[in-house]
């Protein structure tokens, strides 16, 4: 009998623990909070749409509060005459690379005077004018020699010869005795041109470009028509010493005094060790201003019956840039010293998967 009674005191214990437990959780329940409402949570299409439409349109109220928020500031800063606050800098993979001793500085006195001393030096010098031959792969299409006849309107003093069944090192040995500064060799695969070879003479370094992207002249809509006047060249973010020694090399095709009443800007740019390559031409054009200034009065008889005065419309000069073409991206698999010699050459620098550690790691 005691036993029995202990076993019936010890499940009232129990039954009055599981109560006391139930209401605590009940209370933790209620004190916390819901979790958020996701659109990927909701099966139904119709409901996760309009919920993600509300989630946007919140987050879009929110960008222009603080919009407003900041022009305010502004504002009351210039009344004031105080200093505008500062605008936060969007972090973008360009301004988050990853450190890299070889970065070009403005003070670096080896890095002049190599540039005296390099492969390039004569041309960039203006000691000899730059003279180019293009040629392409032994089997090529259509469009190899297409691309060539689009460089040979761009780079001037540029010749292009067919390879035929020559060797690479002939063709040097070719140019070097015409004076030929620059080679430039189109490789195509498939009928469709995938790289770009720059040779330069008569002591190197090679540079090999992977190339992709490519859109002819006559492909690109409302393009212009260059004219024959030497192009004004634009180099932008070749900013370490690989990428020093790869825009000289670029800037060694092309002369050093450009003629600027044709406005031609060639413009390589870098961006993540891809170039871009543009043609533009620039255009002035004439157009009427949307505000419209009223004309002083000459004579009160020139006011209309209704007391309105003449109102001419303001004319103001617009520029604006023309594609000329073609357009292309090149990214740098290799640079070897000397000219092209497959066995026995020497590379500054060769392009590995195993270099990619890294999207915020770049080269050039």
């Amino acid at each position: 009998m005691g036993r029995k009674r202990d076993r019936e005191a010890g499940s009232d214990d129990d039954d009055s623990s599981k109560k006391h437990s139930k209401k605590r959780t009940t209370d933790v329940d209620q004190v916390s909070v819901k979790p958020q409402l996701l659109p990927s949570m909701i099966k139904n299409k119709e409901k996760r749409s309009a919920v993600y439409a509300k989630i946007k349109h919140d987050k879009k109220l929110e960008k222009k509060k603080i919009a407003k928020a900041r022009e305010a500031a502004e504002n009351r800063a210039l009344e004031l005459g105080e200093e505008l606050p500062p605008r936060k800098v969007p972090r973008t993979i360009e301004n988050t690379r990853e450190a890299d001793e070889t970065v070009c500085k403005q003070d670096d006195e080896e890095l002049f005077a190599g540039n005296d001393a390099d492969e390039f030096s004569s041309v960039l010098n203006s000691e000899r004018p730059p003279k180019v031959l293009m040629t392409t792969c032994r089997f090529n299409s259509t469009r190899g020699p297409a691309l060539i006849k689009d460089l040979l309107t761009i780079i001037p003093n540029a010749d292009y010869y067919k390879r035929g069944t020559y060797d690479l090192k002939k063709i040097v040995d070719y140019a070097n005795n015409k004076e030929y500064t620059s080679i430039i060799v189109v490789h195509t695969s498939r009928r469709e041109p995938d790289a770009l070879l720059i040779i330069g003479l008569p002591n190197g370094p090679t540079a090999h470009f992977k190339l992709s992207n490519l859109v002819l002249h006559k492909d690109l809509k409302n393009h212009g028509n260059p004219t024959g006047h030497k192009p004004e060249l634009v180099l932008n973010n070749f900013t370490t010493r690989l990428g020093h020694r790869v825009g000289r090399l670029i800037q060694s095709l092309f002369p050093q005094d450009p003629e600027f009443r044709g406005r031609r800007v060639v413009t390589f740019h870098n961006q993540r060790d891809f170039i871009f390559f543009r043609h533009h031409r620039y255009i002035f054009e004439t157009r009427e201003n949307k505000q419209i200034v009223a004309s002083k009065k000459k004579d009160d008889k020139e006011e209309d019956d209704n007391g309105e005065e003449e109102k001419t419309p303001k004319l103001k000069v617009i520029a604006r840039l023309q594609e000329c073409g073609p357009r292309f991206t090149l990214k740098l698999t290799s640079l070897q010293h000397g000219t092209f010699d497959t066995k026995g050459g020497e590379y500054e620098w060769v392009h590995k998967p195993e270099m990619d550690t890294s999207r915020r790691r770049f080269f050039l």
